[in-house]
């Protein structure tokens, strides 16, 4: 098996979860929006389609296959007509920031993501699509468009392998690596975002609003144990931003005020996947990710019998 660290994955830890990635079902479905109660609230059912093409609309269509840019273009109201999807281009979008740099367990989050999206691609590729994916840090975006038989993957695994951009220019947010996925994501496709997705904000962001109308959603959101619980009581250092500081967490007040705020943080995301009709599923880093992923996704039919 290839050596693994806490802190950083090489290529060949990656490819060598093929085996693991084999039985993980990520046929096309219907989209179903994140619900209350569980941080795998519903499995993704239906039947998959890609996009073909647009024509005016008529009587008794979909109003949900409305085409909102061809209607704003033309300026009457057009629809988007699928086909059976067979080779439906796969997007994972990665996030290794500064913010997944950070665990108390197992290993850092951005490892945890780098896992996860080799997990998902290879899951991918068994069933025949193409794959290939962006990977963005503090500086820089790394496109890598979706290939078949694993040149995009093997691609997107040496962006992850590699060590974090230095750049003097200003620090990358999640709102500029969507913006770029949307720019080059076409309709039908499969695009999953794997990220502590910290500074989404309240707000409904223009590229995901976008990707939601003509793509299916997953959000893999990764969390360390301390986003989800507070700690011992105690007074603990902290790192952030190159400054040190001190956490303390010794009243029974400052825990109250620190579990709420977390909860919070927390279900809004689950209000931003609802409103975004992404499928989000949470993974904690000292979860095993394709068995989190299993659960969440669920296993291919007939899958080892």
């Amino acid at each position: 098996m290839p050596e693994t660290s806490a802190l950083a994955v090489g290529v060949a830890e990656l490819v060598g979860l093929r085996a693991r990635a084999s039985g993980l079902d990520l046929a096309p479905r219907a989209r179903v929006l994140a619900a209350r109660g569980g941080a795998h609230p519903s499995r993704l059912r239906g039947r998959g389609m890609e996009f073909a093409e647009s024509r005016p609309y008529q009587p008794g269509d979909e109003p949900r296959h409305m085409d909102w840019r061809v209607t704003a273009r033309a300026g009457e109201a057009h629809v988007k007509c699928f086909r059976e999807e067979r080779e439906r281009p796969v997007w994972l979008c990665v996030d290794q920031r500064a913010t997944m740099r950070f665990a108390t367990r197992v290993a850092f989050k951005s490892v945890i993501a780098a896992r996860v999206a080799a997990l998902l691609g290879w899951a991918a590729l068994a069933r025949g699509d193409r794959v290939g994916g962006l990977v963005f840090d503090d500086h820089a975006i790394r496109l890598h468009p979706p290939a078949a038989r694993g040149r995009g993957l093997l691609a997107l695994f040496e962006s992850l392998a590699a060590p974090a951009a230095v750049s003097a220019e200003t620090a990358m947010t999640l709102q500029t690596a969507l913006a770029r996925l949307d720019r080059v994501v076409r309709p039908g496709a499969l695009v999953v975002l794997v990220s502590d997705l910290a500074g989404l904000g309240a707000g409904r962001d223009p590229s995901l609003t976008r990707l939601g109308r003509g793509a299916e959603l997953v959000w893999v959101q990764i969390e360390d144990v301390l986003e989800c619980e507070p700690p011992p009581p105690g007074r603990y250092p902290v790192l952030a931003a190159g400054r040190r500081g001190w956490l303390d967490l010794r009243g029974s007040r400052r825990r109250a005020a620190w579990a709420e705020a977390r909860a919070a943080a927390r279900e809004q995301i689950v209000e931003q996947a609802r409103a975004h009709r992404a499928h989000l599923l949470r993974l904690r880093t000292d979860q095993d990710p394709a068995a989190a992923l299993a659960r969440g996704l669920g296993l291919r039919p007939g899958w080892g019998r």
